[in-house]
């Protein structure tokens, strides 16, 4: 008897995660545009500390113990027929397929910066972007970043680290930047980055120049819209948190009015049986939060609901009103992770290379990574 295939359109964070808690139950056939795992996360770790980044997060499929039988393809989402059920992907060669499917997990996550980009690369292009990227911010005197998210705050504090003698300048718009963090989270990575040397300017709302997506390093000068004179700089990071999610191969009645994937409390698109919506493209609430909340495995526990007959014992995801975890990544003193009412708790600098990373990431997480593939 044929196992139910399920189909996991994009191999990001959360769809790789979704794959390895289903692989041994149906048929799994990954999508994704890199061959490898290229997370999302710790940016100013990637831009900083490029080598350090791609130990823990460029790992290619083939290490995932749990990714065993899971087929995966190497292209680009070009189409989606929800009533055939199959996806259309254009592959790295340029060829076109068609993929069956009997349950859909939509993952493609968003645009955002150019860190996160959907086109097709190798493994060598990946590394090549990142030691372009390491070495325009290497060569610059002065580093400006634009945005008051995780990603700008992070990014700041790590280039600062790593060349204290550079010129670090962080432009936010608002009162305080983390504002969807908790008041106290942002106290405490204040105070860290004005010990790292960073200059921090709130209420600076940087002018974008028309046409610019925002998804590559430019240089100076940066005007304000908020009254403030301009500011010059060798290069300028712009973090600002403005993201198009990859969704234009979906028809657009289960997309909002954003782009983003509409779904229910269970996951669930509307109206298209066993089509489901996980992490940054998923529409789940205001901070489309399925992604850094571990929505995976409760994704599973529903497809494998919804496919052995038993929809009503699916669970409802329950958003966090605020965001919550690591903003800076590991530093020389450790990993410190904030709670959602901001209370940081640390992981102490020996613990990350000894328990953290091999044991509840690479083991407990991720179910085990081999060192070579």
């Amino acid at each position: 008897m044929n196992r139910p295939r399920v189909a996991i359109a994009g191999l990001g964070d959360s769809g790789l995660l979704t794959a390895t808690h289903l692989a041994r139950r149906f048929d799994i056939v990954g999508i994704s545009s890199k061959p490898a795992l290229v997370s999302g996360q710790e940016l100013g770790m990637r831009i900083s500390r490029p080598d350090d980044w791609v130990r823990d997060y460029r790992i290619p499929f083939g290490r995932f113990r749990r990714l065993d039988g899971v087929r995966t393809v190497h292209g680009t989402l070009t189409a989606a027929d929800l009533m055939d059920r199959t996806v259309t992907v254009r592959e790295a060669s340029g060829s076109e397929r068609i993929e069956h499917y009997d349950a859909l997990v939509i993952s493609t996550g968003v645009r955002n910066g150019f860190w996160r980009q959907p086109g097709v690369q190798t493994i060598d292009g990946v590394d090549a972007e990142l030691r372009s990227v390491h070495r325009r911010f290497a060569e610059s005197a002065g580093v400006v970043v634009i945005g008051g998210g995780a990603a700008a705050v992070s990014a700041a504090a790590n280039l600062a680290a790593t060349w204290p003698d550079k010129h670090i300048a962080l432009y936010h718009p608002g009162e305080r930047a983390l504002p969807q963090h908790h008041p106290r989270t942002w106290a405490d990575v204040h105070k860290r980055l004005r010990r790292l040397g960073v200059d921090v300017h709130g209420g600076h709302r940087a002018v974008v120049p028309d046409g610019f997506a925002c998804d590559e390093i430019t240089a100076g000068p940066v005007s304000f819209s908020t009254g403030q004179p301009p500011v010059d700089a060798d290069a300028v990071l712009w973090a600002i948190g403005r993201v198009t999610p990859n969704t234009e191969w979906l028809p657009a009645e289960i997309l909002d009015p954003a782009g983003f994937v509409r779904v229910t409390p269970e996951l669930r698109v509307p109206e298209h049986d066993h089509v489901y919506a996980v992490g940054d493209v998923a529409a789940t609430d205001a901070l489309r939060s399925s992604a850094r909340n571990r929505a995976d495995r409760l994704l599973a526990h529903n497809i494998r609901a919804d496919l052995t007959g038993h929809p009503h014992r699916a669970r409802r995801y329950e958003p966090p009103r605020r965001r919550w975890g690591s903003v800076l990544g590991v530093q020389a003193d450790g990993l410190q992770v904030f709670a959602p009412n901001g209370r940081p708790f640390r992981f102490p600098a020996w613990s990350v290379d000894s328990i953290l990373q091999p044991w509840i990431v690479r083991r407990g997480i991720y179910g085990g990574i081999r060192n070579t593939d």
